[in-house]
């Protein structure tokens, strides 16, 4: 709140410096013509004067009428007669000023419409004069005022929505991370069951899955080189369970430190393991390559399943992670292949053309 007050006062102050140079500047070329026996000193130091003088009318006008229409809570039609009081006081003040003022006491002359006859405090033609002096810089303040709310409009909607994305972007993860866990930890009481002599290893590898689930994934980004590292252990620990199936694992980064939003890729490999991999076929393969060349991720990963199986359990996941892709990296590509005997997901990602949150 104290930033947004503070650059409003910073525009409008730079405004009226910017208003009072072009005025002066306007003001003390018109006296060459009014007042050609002045020197430029003369009508410089008198016109910087008066522009100040008009500034005593000037501002008030413009931050009253800023606050009928911004503070004021009463009708259109109320607003509308207030605001024409309010301007036809002003035009008073101005005359006064500048028939008064001005004119005896800076230019030390009556004032005149013609240059011969003197001018009367009020009438048509003065007052018209008055009156567009002091709507144009109205109108100026009100530009400002608008364009300046607008912008302040646009970066608060980009910071509600880059905060909605990042609520839900949390919100998927945390669905992630039980979800891994409840089923690793049924594999670690099926083995306890069969008092598996594995079953502590297992548990170490957890217990570094999980640490990467709970701290590593908190980050918005890390590394592909811990991400895959995690790929690796998860995998460790499956494999303990599922003794018959075989697993390649392929991967070419030409830059491990390339960043990426952690818990995207493992989703595919815990997929191919719990939808598409079963203990009952004795030809069980999961087929997992990696490869980023020039900032571009190119993911795929095949694994077998039952042709008698029909389920649908493996959209609800799918479904989490195209929306974080969507969210994180809208230029991606999807490719998903559900044959009869296998399951083909094809992943590709540009680095150089991604969205920051």
């Amino acid at each position: 709140m104290k930033s947004t007050t503070k650059s409003k006062l910073y525009i409008h102050l730079l405004f009226w410096i910017f208003y009072y140079i072009l005025e002066a500047y306007l003001d003390f070329y018109w006296s060459r013509y009014q007042f050609p026996d002045f020197k430029w000193q003369i009508r410089l130091q008198n016109t910087m004067i008066l522009e100040l003088i008009y500034f005593l009318v000037k501002i008030p006008l413009a931050y009253s009428l800023l606050y009928v229409y911004e503070k004021v809570d009463i009708n259109k039609f109320s607003k509308y007669f207030l605001s024409i009081i309010i301007v036809i006081i002003a035009v008073l003040a101005h005359r006064f000023f500048t028939h008064y003022v001005i004119y005896p006491y800076i230019y030390g002359v009556t004032e005149t419409l013609d240059g011969k006859q003197p001018s009367c405090f009020i009438n048509g033609l003065v007052a018209f004069n008055s009156f567009m002096d002091l709507i144009f810089m109205v109108g100026l303040v009100f530009g400002i005022e608008i364009t300046r709310q607008k912008n302040l409009l646009k970066d608060q909607i980009s910071m509600l929505k880059a905060e909605k994305l990042d609520q839900e972007l949390t919100m998927l993860k945390a669905q992630i991370n039980p979800h891994f866990l409840f089923n690793t930890l049924n594999n670690i009481y099926g083995m306890a069951l069969k008092k598996a002599d594995e079953t502590p290893d297992v548990i170490l590898q957890l217990s570094k899955v999980m640490r990467y689930n709970i701290y590593e994934a908190a980050e918005k980004n890390i590394s592909i080189e811990k991400d895959i590292e995690n790929i690796k252990d998860f995998i460790q620990i499956q494999k303990i369970r599922h003794r018959h199936l075989s697993v390649d694992f392929s991967e070419a980064i030409d830059n491990p430190s390339q960043e990426i939003s952690p818990l995207i890729l493992i989703q595919f490999v815990e997929n191919a393991f719990k939808h598409g991999v079963s203990e009952s076929l004795g030809n069980s393969f999961i087929h997992i390559d990696i490869q980023l060349k020039n900032r571009i991720l190119y993911y795929s990963i095949e694994n077998s399943k039952e042709e008698r199986s029909g389920e649908n359990s493996t959209k609800i996941g799918l479904k989490n992670i195209h929306r974080q892709l969507e969210l994180l990296y809208p230029k991606h590509t999807l490719q998903v292949e559900d044959k009869s005997d296998r399951y083909i997901v094809k992943l590709m990602i540009d680095f150089n053309d991604t969205l920051s949150i």
